[in-house]
């Protein structure tokens, strides 16, 4: 019963940090990455797709991306939904491709930056907060229903702080490393 709960609590955490990675992905840093397009979706057919799937999505060089869409008639939806996202540049349609054009990130961008990261890795903590306090609402039904004893309610709900210390030292280590390539100039 409790390494259920252990596991489960794991998995959950382990999706947190994950989830936490995967959002910084669309922070922008001193290298433009296509990623920043990942929160972009267009109305294809009536449903909302990412680019990716309309079209190529590649960049050029650090501070450029080239979105391709494989039927040209979607490019003013395109241009529009990139335009809509408010990534910070503004899409330039020749006609055939969509170009993004993304001049070097000032002092002041980068900064912005590293608060959103912050802001993500707490929001990531508090995702671990509330984990852990499941898997304690858990142990201490156990505890309650007697199916467990009050030294083991005890050691299971220390060995659940042990994992959330352990994930919250890597979301700190992550944010850290992270921080420091955002700000490098």
């Amino acid at each position: 019963m409790l390494n259920e709960i252990y596991s489960a609590c794991e998995a959950k955490m382990q999706g947190s940090v994950e989830h936490m990675q995967r959002d910084f992905k669309t922070l922008r840093t001193g290298k433009v990455l296509i990623s920043v397009l990942d929160n972009v979706k267009i109305d294809y057919y009536g449903t909302p797709t990412p680019l990716d799937q309309i079209g190529s999505v590649i960049a050029t060089d650090a501070t450029t991306i080239v979105v391709n869409p494989w039927e040209k008639n979607l490019l003013p939806d395109v241009e529009s939904a990139i335009f809509a996202a408010n990534i910070g540049v503004n899409p330039n349609n020749d006609g055939d491709v969509i170009k993004l054009f993304f001049p070097p990130m000032t002092v002041e961008q980068r900064q912005d930056s590293a608060k959103k990261m912050r802001g993500m890795g707490e929001n990531a903590k508090v995702s671990l907060r509330n984990d852990r306090k499941q898997a304690n609402d858990s142990i201490k039904k156990l505890e309650k229903d007697k199916e467990i004893t009050t030294d083991e309610s005890k050691s299971a709900q220390d060995q659940i702080q042990k994992t959330t210390d352990k994930f919250s030292s890597q979301i700190d280590s992550i944010l850290k490393d992270k921080e420091q390539e955002i700000l490098k100039v």
